[in-house]
C-alpha cells in the first residue's frame, strides 16, 4: 500500500499524488492531466479514488519533455509513445542520453580580452560577430561573451596562435561542418538501416534493449575515431602533394 507522506509504495519505488508528480518532473498539474487526457499518460494506480503515480509516469513525462525540447510536435509524440509498453520510455531516455553525450557541452564565459590573448590577436569585435553568426560564440556584454562550443573555439584559437589568419580559420568551419555532416548522414542512415529498423520491426522487444543501448554507446566513438584516423590520412597525403608542388618550385628557382 502507498503511503502519501513518505511516497513511496509496497514495491518500494517513489509514487506521487498528481500534484507531486507533476513538481517531480517539472510540469504543471494541468499537463499532467492534459497528457493523461491524450493518452500519453497511462492510468494511475487507484485507492479508492486516490490516484498514485509511480516510475513509468515519471519516464513517460520525461519523455514528452525531452521530445518537445527536441522539437518534436505533441501529436507526433502521442502517436509514438501512447501504446508502447511500460518499459519502453526509460529505455529511450537511455538512448538519448547516449546519443547527447559527444555534444553535451557546458558553455563557457570569457572575457573579449580573454578570447583574444587565447588567439593571440588583437581584440577585435567583427571577429567575435563572425564567430556568434557560426553559432560557436554569444555576446553577453561589451566586454564578455560566451562560447556555445568551448572546445572548437579553443582548437581555432590554438590554429590562429600556430599563424593562420582568422578569418581563414573561420571560413574552414562551416566546410568541414558541411562535409562531416555528410559523413554522419551516411553513417547513421547506415546504422538505422542495418540495426534500428529491423528492432523496430520487430517491435523492439525487451530482450534486445540492452543490445542496442550498448552497441549505441560504442558505435559513437568508434565512428569518431575512424573519422580522425581518415582525415590524418588524407592530411599526409595532401601535406605530401603539397610538399611535392613546393619543392619544384624551389627547383625551378634554383635553375634560374
Amino acid at each position: 500500500m502507498a503511503d502519501p507522506a513518505s511516497g513511496t509504495g509496497a514495491d518500494g519505488d517513489d509514487e506521487f499524488l498528481i500534484d507531486g508528480l507533476a513538481a517531480h518532473v517539472g510540469m504543471t498539474v494541468r499537463n499532467v492531466r492534459a497528457y493523461a487526457g491524450r493518452g500519453i499518460l497511462p492510468p494511475p494506480r487507484l485507492e479508492g479514488r486516490t490516484g498514485y503515480y509511480g516510475r513509468e509516469h515519471v519516464q513517460r513525462l520525461q519523455l514528452v519533455r525531452e521530445l518537445l525540447d527536441r522539437g518534436f510536435t505533441l501529436q507526433a509524440i502521442e502517436s509514438s509513445i501512447r501504446d508502447a509498453r511500460p518499459a519502453v520510455a526509460g529505455h529511450t531516455l537511455d538512448l538519448l542520453r547516449i546519443l547527447d553525450e559527444p555534444h553535451d557541452v557546458e558553455p563557457e564565459i570569457m572575457s573579449r580580452d580573454g578570447l583574444a590573448a587565447l588567439a593571440g590577436v588583437d581584440r577585435d569585435a567583427q571577429l567575435i560577430d563572425d564567430l556568434a553568426t557560426l553559432g560557436l560564440v554569444r555576446w553577453l556584454d561589451d566586454d564578455n561573451v560566451e562560447l556555445l562550443q568551448p572546445q572548437i573555439v579553443r582548437i581555432g584559437a590554438t590554429v590562429v596562435n600556430l599563424g593562420l589568419d582568422p578569418g581563414t580559420v573561420i571560413k574552414l568551419y562551416p566546410l568541414m561542418r558541411q562535409h562531416l555532416r555528410t559523413i554522419a548522414d551516411a553513417f547513421v542512415a547506415s546504422v538505422s538501416a542495418e540495426i534500428i529498423d529491423p528492432f523496430l520491426e520487430a517491435g523492439l522487444p525487451e530482450s534486445d534493449w540492452d543490445h542496442i543501448l550498448a552497441l549505441t554507446e560504442s558505435l559513437l566513438p568508434t565512428a569518431s575515431q575512424v573519422t580522425v584516423a581518415i582525415l590524418r590520412e588524407q592530411l599526409g597525403v595532401a601535406i605530401d602533394e603539397e610538399l611535392s608542388v613546393k619543392l619544384e618550385m624551389l627547383r625551378a628557382a634554383t635553375e634560374r
